[in-house]
């Protein structure tokens, strides 16, 4: 054995690793990326129930049903519409001022949205005025889900180890299904204590209301938070870019691309199984409004516990694998759902709701990871802000509107599956153009992310990275020590 002393920064990482201070960071960021994701979530998704359910009749009245639904639904594609806007802002803003400030606004925006949809007159009261404020009010949620995602999604992952980033990214993507699940349930509670007519009256106004409780909850979670460590390292190396929209484009266009399509099947399977299947089960399936959001309340609530297990799932299989087979699954499902549920029944709609959004799990889990995982640290904010929000507009923002409008030229439920089959068939190229999690990982040691405390050094790298983030503004210190035996 050498004489060489022994190197005590490997034991030293191990136990800051188990350090409460570190356990209890880790858990404090997991918990407010899930819940204030959710919060917003909730938002968006008692948003789309109601336009599925009650703003066709409300806001935008007309003598045939199914086009008093579709104007509904384009006001739901608004809302993806202007998330870009929210991408190119609070992507940017992530990484030039830090992913914590950035979350606050979102949170404050898309709440301040929701509750005056609650209040928003309609057309029977105030006309034409009715439609438009109910559009401008959209376009302001989508523009804070389209801030929000990224900078959640780095919350969580940032602080944890990179090595496990499908779990900890995943907490975000639980945001999704819980705030669907609480928006569906809150309006099925509502719609099994009020008839239907103080329903369609009132009773939608509290759900939006409500969530005027759920941001104050929110925002005490978010603001007790510390900025990410990787955020830290990037403000002490003085690293932080000046310009991330452009360098994006320029640099790491694959990055992008890859990105942008992998989330185009996951949106469009998801419109469909939580969004437009109350549509079909009601005006197609003779079935009543409650039965079919139980059945979306049934899988939301699987969704919750799966969609961090898939993320885990990923980490330790291969992350691509993963999504390229989930994407195959996506593309086949429909033509066995649409089949299964032809005779109108509650059992196999459940079912088939149920396994379309375990699918959907085993894309969304590991979503946030691989998505991030496309871009170096410095520009992840921008990239992945950018790239969620793009492909919303090309995914979940036209889904319901290309189900209804294919519904009504055809009468036939294989256009819509055909549709999904392309849709999961755009994925997988944004899969293979994908990069594998190693990258990621490397780039984060070399920027000296992991100097934050317990996370270990990337695979393969020679000794043991040690460093301590300094106060911004001054110059990050990394020490890089090799042990001999």
């Amino acid at each position: 054995m050498s004489d060489t002393p022994k190197d005590d920064t490997k034991d030293d990482a191990k136990d800051n690793a188990q350090s409460p201070d570190r356990r209890s960071g880790v858990r404090r960021a997991f918990v407010a990326s899930l819940t204030g994701t959710a919060l917003e979530w909730y938002d968006f998704a008692v948003y789309s129930a109601a336009a599925a359910l009650v703003f066709g009749d409300l806001f935008f009245p007309s003598e045939d049903p199914l086009t008093g639904t579709l104007l509904a639904f384009s006001t739901y594609a608004v809302g993806y519409v202007s998330r870009p806007l929210g991408g190119f802002v609070f992507g940017r803003l992530g990484d030039v001022i830090g992913r914590k400030r950035v979350l606050i606004a979102t949170l404050v925006l898309i709440g301040a949205a929701t509750f005056l949809i609650g209040v928003l007159p309609a057309y029977s009261t105030v006309g034409v005025a009715a439609p438009i404020a109910l559009v401008v009010l959209r376009f302001a949620q989508g523009v804070g889900v389209g801030g929000e995602w990224g900078g959640a999604v780095l919350l969580s992952s940032e602080f944890g180890d990179p090595r496990r980033r499908g779990f900890y990214a995943s907490a975000a993507q639980v945001g999704p299904p819980a705030g669907n699940l609480l928006a569906n349930g809150v309006l099925a509670a509502l719609g099994a204590l009020l008839t239907e007519a103080q329903f369609e009256s009132w009773g939608w106004r509290v759900a939006f209301l409500f969530s005027g409780v759920l941001v104050a909850f929110g925002l005490w979670i978010r603001a007790k938070l510390e900025e990410t460590p990787v955020f830290k390292a990037m403000a002490a190396e003085q690293s932080r870019p000046e310009a991330p929209v452009r360098e994006v484009f320029t640099t790491q266009p694959r990055a992008l691309l890859a990105a942008i399509l992998c989330r185009v099947g996951p949106d469009v399977l998801y419109a469909m199984f939580t969004v437009f299947v109350l549509t079909y089960a009601t005006n197609e399936l003779d079935m009543s409004r409650g039965s079919a959001l139980v059945a979306v309340l049934i899988g939301s609530s699987v969704q919750v516990f799966l969609m961090p297990l898939a993320g885990a799932l990923s980490d330790r299989v291969n992350r691509r694998l993963l999504y390229g087979a989930a994407s195959v699954a996506a593309g086949v499902w429909p033509f066995v759902f649409f089949p299964m549920v032809g005779g109108g029944n509650w059992l196999p709609l459940a079912t088939g709701v149920v396994v379309g959004l375990v699918i959907h799990c085993c894309l969304y889990g590991p979503q946030a990871a691989f998505i991030t995982e496309q871009f170096e640290p410095r520009l992840r904010s921008t990239g992945s802000s950018l790239a969620y929000t793009l492909a919303g507009i090309i995914g979940g923002a036209v889904a319901p509107l290309l189900f209804t409008t294919l519904l009504s030229a055809y009468d036939n439920w294989v256009p819509l599956a055909v549709y999904i089959a392309l849709a999961s068939a755009v994925s997988l190229v944004g899969v293979w153009l994908g990069r594998d999690p190693e990258a990621a990982v490397d780039e984060e040691a070399a920027l000296g992310a992991n100097a934050m405390p317990g996370t270990p050094a990337a695979p393969g790298a020679s000794g043991t990275s040690a460093s301590t983030a300094a106060p911004e503004g001054q110059k990050y210190t990394h020490t890089h020590t090799t042990t001999t035996t």
